[in-house]
């Protein structure tokens, strides 16, 4: 149902998800199951929301740090192997944050993967109806996923650390060739 390699394949989920029949359960049935696909949905938006505010806090540490060293950078303040142990910890802080945004993908392929197969349970599925509108991923020019964009800035940002970091090192290597 979906075309993100993470997602987990529905057709393994209802044995999990239904644990017990309509008769098995009695009259709140199908309330209860209404209940819980409004929960999924709803938890599914504050990961979602999660994610955001995760990624608003590395962006603008990101960009501030980059600033602040490439400026001392630019200024000769850091230069060299001690100049570079900071950068080097900043191109870590990427790969952290691009695994951060990586996990909340793979959780909500899950969750909704979980909502999807809920949806089949019930009237009407505005979901998959969602998903099948927009080419369920396929075509890039009728709908990108956030995460796919969002995977780039870390290692975007990373890039600029490892430019900087190149900068810092050629920068101390000039200054220790001048005496200083």
């Amino acid at each position: 149902m979906s075309a993100d390699p993470l997602a987990a394949r529905p057709e393994a989920l209802q044995p999990i998800l239904l644990r017990a029949s309509q008769g098995e359960y009695g009259d709140c049935y199908r309330q209860h199951l209404f209940d819980q696909y409004k929960l999924a949905v709803e938890m599914a938006d504050r990961v979602s929301a999660r994610r955001m505010q995760a990624n608003t806090f590395f962006l603008a540490v990101n960009t501030g740090l980059l600033t602040v060293f490439a400026s001392l950078a630019k200024d000769k303040i850091i230069s060299g192997f001690t100049g570079a142990l900071p950068i080097i910890a900043l191109v870590i802080l990427c790969f952290v944050w691009w695994r951060i945004v990586r996990s909340y993908r793979q959780l909500n392929s899950g969750k909704f993967a979980v909502i999807l197969e809920l949806e089949s349970l019930l009237p009407a599925a505005p979901y998959a109806a969602e998903w099948k509108a927009l080419g369920e991923g396929k075509d890039p020019r009728r709908y990108l996923p956030l995460t796919h964009v969002e995977n780039w800035v870390p290692r975007l940002f990373g890039l600029l650390y490892l430019l900087l970091l190149l900068a810092v090192l050629l920068g101390g290597q000039g200054s220790i060739a001048d005496g200083g």
